[in-house]
């Protein structure tokens, strides 16, 4: 898959200079978590405060690759919450995480969706090898999960390089929403929680096939000064009160 968006290096300095800002309170917990998550978690952290009183949830929300970076440059966290399995295995191999706090408390899937004013009614990647399929909207495969679930989708189809030059790459998988949403592409690849937030601009095509399962991991981070607030936002959002609140936007038990 062809890059042709901006990369994200550049938008990671000023993220990382605001974290590094942060909390403003020795209370505040800050919980970086993948894009995708972010009306959902909204959501978790207003009702995990209701159970906490005096704790307040600070959220940093982006794609799963940059919150990585934004860690590895010393941003400070309490909580990291990936929307793959592969980002939170290189934050475990560069001693980011609490020993034997990972735990999965998610799933998801991978969708293909159009503009909802689209007269086209694609079933498969195949469909989208199509000419007028002439732009795709995808996550960068390097730092968006979505992105790299869907490199590894159009790769196990062999269609490669029937959508090589096809590629509009978003730097999280809302931007490539959004792309689809204002109908500057003609299709897009995003998560089925996504693709249910904007119903009335955006219709979802097929479901995507993925060779491993597109599940969440959840870890205290091994730097965090709240170890004990941490742990008990984890428990939270494994827990039936946070499983409900993401059901409700759409995700699936882990």
């Amino acid at each position: 898959m062809k890059l042709k968006s901006k990369r994200l290096r550049a938008s990671l300095a000023p993220l990382t200079a605001l974290l590094l800002c942060l909390p403003a309170h020795a209370e505040d917990l800050v919980v970086s978590a993948a894009a995708s998550l972010t009306q959902a978690f909204n959501a978790v952290g207003e009702a995990y405060e209701k159970h906490h009183p005096g704790q307040k949830v600070i959220f940093n929300f982006a794609a799963s690759g940059a919150l990585l970076s934004q860690m590895r440059q010393g941003a400070p966290v309490d909580v990291f919450a990936s929307a793959d399995q592969a980002t939170m295995d290189r934050a475990a191999d560069a001693r980011l995480l609490a020993p034997g706090s990972r735990v999965d408390f998610a799933r998801n899937t991978l969708v293909a969706v159009v503009p909802a004013g689209s007269a086209r009614h694609p079933k498969s990647l195949k469909d989208l090898t199509d000419p007028g399929y002439a732009r795709i909207a995808a996550g960068t495969p390097a730092s968006v999960p979505a992105g790299k679930y869907t490199a590894d989708a159009v790769a196990a189809a062999g269609l490669d390089g029937a959508l090589q030059t096809r590629w509009v790459y978003g730097e999280s998988v809302r931007q490539v929403l959004n792309y689809v949403a204002r109908a500057e592409v003609d299709a897009g690849l995003v998560y089925r929680t996504d693709a249910l937030l904007d119903p009335d601009k955006t219709r979802v095509a097929f479901t995507v096939p993925t060779s491993t399962a597109v599940t969440y991991p959840i870890a205290r981070v091994a730097a965090s000064n709240r170890s004990k607030a941490a742990g008990e936002f984890i428990e939270f959002v494994r827990g039936s009160e946070g499983q409900a609140i993401l059901q409700r936007f759409g995700f699936s038990p882990p």
